[in-house]
């Protein structure tokens, strides 16, 4: 596998693999607190979380998907914040994601108060796979 340069490190998680950013937090409309963002990840066969899960008939778990939601939301913040996770408010799965695929993560972006809400939708190479809302608080630091 080569390596990806462009591609987002690591952290320590579920999913072995990294994101990659397609599209940085940009303006949505003319009042300023809504943003739209895209990253994208391969499926990787030798996710660990594969050993075990289906040894016939392997997927992606759901909680890898929305681990994949997260950071690309963690790296595509609007304006650079920093933030903690607050709440999962949502998650909805409508398709599998297996072994080898290539998924692709929207996020729109709004803020509320003292958190900014995500929005994500993920694609896979079939069918939308989830619908992820995540809130996040704005760290003061």
């Amino acid at each position: 596998m080569a390596i990806d340069h462009d591609a987002v490190p690591v952290p320590a998680g579920p999913v072995a693999g990294p994101v990659r950013v397609v599209r940085a937090a940009e303006p949505d409309g003319a009042g300023g607190d809504e943003f739209t963002s895209v990253v994208a990840a391969t499926i990787d066969p030798s996710e660990p979380v594969f050993a075990g899960h289906y040894p016939d008939f392997p997927i992606f778990p759901g909680v890898c998907v929305v681990e994949c939601v997260h950071r690309g939301a963690v790296v595509t913040v609007p304006d650079g914040a920093r933030l903690e996770l607050a709440a999962l408010e949502s998650v909805r799965f409508t398709a599998a994601v297996h072994p080898g695929d290539d998924i692709e993560m929207s996020m729109r972006w709004r803020r509320s108060g003292v958190f900014w809400i995500c929005d994500g939708r993920v694609r896979g190479p079939r069918a939308t796979v989830a619908q992820v809302r995540l809130r996040y608080r704005i760290s003061p630091e």
